[in-house]
């Protein structure tokens, strides 16, 4: 088993030959692989942990770092990187895995009865902790960056207004925002448009906690939240947004959620789309499914547009912000590891014992993230729309950044 690893680190190390390492085994054996200096060790506790990487992949592998049987010393990017390598995506899977993947899909299928209880395992760990590593928003989007000095809140605040302004936001439009998070889009277009906003969540922390900010700002007038399923969204619109929300529906889902949002916004109404794409049309991160966000899926630019497209919604604006996501991430990893002691405060009384557990997850989970947006494997599109043909849009893309 130690040989066929050597043989597959071996094998990635051709494909990446930027990144020189060493491996550690259980036994004290080392093994380097490239010839400048190490970027990171790999140390491996147990033959557990190899006969796992071999069979499971990434399940596998992000089990075992979970558990402590898999450590990384340096810079745990360079090492994700290489997973993007061909070696690693040609290595197959055992049956056994496969089996276990596809029941982790079917239980996590994002149903009207399973959604909620999908979006509460990720997003209701609570605001406390989420507060330590986000800004002081809680923007758990991407950002934007004018520059790059700005800090990660005056990022989000961009991105608010780059939004705002695809959306051409008037006073006294009604805009709908489903996945509205903990309401800083809502909270951006109320008080600087005077915009009347509804937004949809399915986390109750996020909910309870939009609750209290619109008592706070005075905001009862302008800004409703609903604890329901965008599939129970009712009304009609001049404008709608999504921001990172589609990534939770799954790819059954997809039509269900655009023949929503087609009911949602009025004739000639503008959305926003924000949403992660993937470079190619694949099944979920095994591993992300199973420990991240149940019930999630990645689809691709093309899937995106031919659902909108067969129901007449007309994309005009494509942007991907790939790069401004891999700079989010790194401003959360730092966050992250900045407040880890107090992360660990927080989530053991939750967690008791499996907060080191805990932390190892997120830790690869952001990571990971980071690198998928610096490799291109992952994007961030912002599709604007309308719904129907809207032949009033500006010629130009002026009206976005237009200091007035």
């Amino acid at each position: 088993m130690k040989s066929a690893l050597i043989n597959l680190l071996q094998a990635l190390s051709s494909d990446f030959p930027d990144a020189s390492f060493e491996v550690e085994f259980w036994d004290g054996a080392k093994t380097k692989f490239g010839s400048g200096d190490n970027k990171f060790r790999l140390i491996l506790k147990n033959e557990k942990a190899v006969q796992r990487i071999i069979s499971e992949k990434s399940l596998g592998s992000g089990e075992e770092f979970m558990e402590g049987n898999i450590e990384i010393e340096g810079d745990i990017q360079a090492l994700l990187k290489i997973i993007y390598t061909k070696a690693w995506t040609d290595l197959p899977l055992s049956l056994k895995t496969k089996l276990r993947i596809f029941f982790n899909y079917i239980f996590s299928l994002g149903s009207i009865n399973k959604a909620k209880k999908n979006i509460s395992y990720h997003y209701d760990l609570g605001n406390d902790f989420y507060s330590l590593w986000l800004d002081e928003t809680l923007t758990y989007t991407c950002a934007y960056f004018k520059g790059a000095e700005d800090s990660l809140k005056e990022a989000q605040i961009n991105k608010y207004e780059h939004i705002a302004r695809k959306l051409r936001l008037k006073q006294g439009e009604s805009l709908i925002d489903i996945g509205c998070g903990w309401g800083g889009m809502m909270f951006h277009a109320a008080e600087n448009y005077g915009v009347r906003c509804e937004g949809y969540t399915l986390s109750k922390q996020q909910y309870d906690y939009t609750i209290a900010k619109i008592k706070e700002k005075k905001l009862d007038h302008l800004v409703k939240v609903h604890l329901k399923d965008y599939r129970q969204a009712s009304g009609k619109f001049d404008k709608f947004v999504s921001i990172g929300m589609l990534e939770a529906v799954g790819r059954k889902f997809l039509p269900v959620f655009f023949e929503t949002v087609k009911k949602l916004l009025k004739p000639q109404g503008i959305g926003l789309l924000h949403t992660i794409g993937a470079r190619e049309d694949k099944p979920a991160d095994p591993w992300i499914v199973k420990h991240i966000f149940p019930g999630g899926f990645i689809p691709t630019l093309p899937l995106i547009a031919e659902i909108m497209n067969k129901r007449k919604l007309v994309s005009f604006d494509i942007e991907d912000l790939r790069m401004h996501y891999a700079k989010t991430l790194d401003k959360w990893i730092e966050n992250f590891e900045g407040n880890i002691d107090e992360v660990k405060s927080i989530m053991t009384k939750s967690l008791g014992g499996k907060v080191q557990k805990f932390i190892r997850m997120w830790r690869l989970y952001l990571n990971a993230s980071a690198v998928a947006f610096k490799t291109g494997e992952s994007h961030l599109y912002q599709i604007t729309f309308s719904n129907d043909l809207n032949n009033e849009i500006p010629l130009t893309r002026e009206y976005i950044y237009d200091s007035k």
